[in-house]
């Protein structure tokens, strides 16, 4: 049961950051292409940090929760485990985390830039930027899904 829980709040908070790293740079788009709208930048400027505040504590829970998922065992005996001796796809699904807690980190300097006066790549390359996460996605649920190696 408490396996379950853990899972469950893990995946929540997992959907939750997603929607901050597909959301984020979607603000950055509409900043490039907000011009001399003082009012809209500042909105936008306000959605941005809350939003890049709230993906960090959705991605601090999600990771804590991951662990606890990945190494709880260790603590408590009956906890049960995904991952067994010998599998390696763990290790590729983290990497590809850590490439994706690294996108947003960049996603949140271009942010922070742009509120001390640097400028912004221009909507089209955002625009593209903001297709990064996709496949990483899609390769971290494969993984997660097929257990490969």
């Amino acid at each position: 049961m408490a396996y379950l829980l853990v899972k469950t709040l893990h995946l929540v908070f997992v959907i939750a950051w997603m929607a901050a790293v597909f959301y984020l740079p979607r603000i950055l788009v509409n900043l490039a292409e907000a011009g001399a709208q003082p009012d809209v930048r500042a909105r936008l400027m306000l959605m941005g940090r809350r939003l890049y505040r709230f993906g960090h504590v959705m991605f601090g829970l999600a990771f804590v929760l991951g662990l606890v998922l990945w190494l709880g065992y260790r603590l408590l005996p009956a906890f049960p485990t995904m991952v067994g001796v010998g599998t390696h796809w763990i290790h590729a699904k983290l990497g590809l985390v850590a490439l994706l807690f690294v996108y947003y980190i960049l996603t949140g300097r271009l942010l922070k830039g742009l509120g001390v006066g640097k400028r912004l790549p221009s909507a089209s390359a955002l625009r593209w930027f903001n297709e990064l996460p996709l496949p990483v996605l899609v390769g971290i649920v494969w993984l997660v899904l097929a257990k490969p190696f």
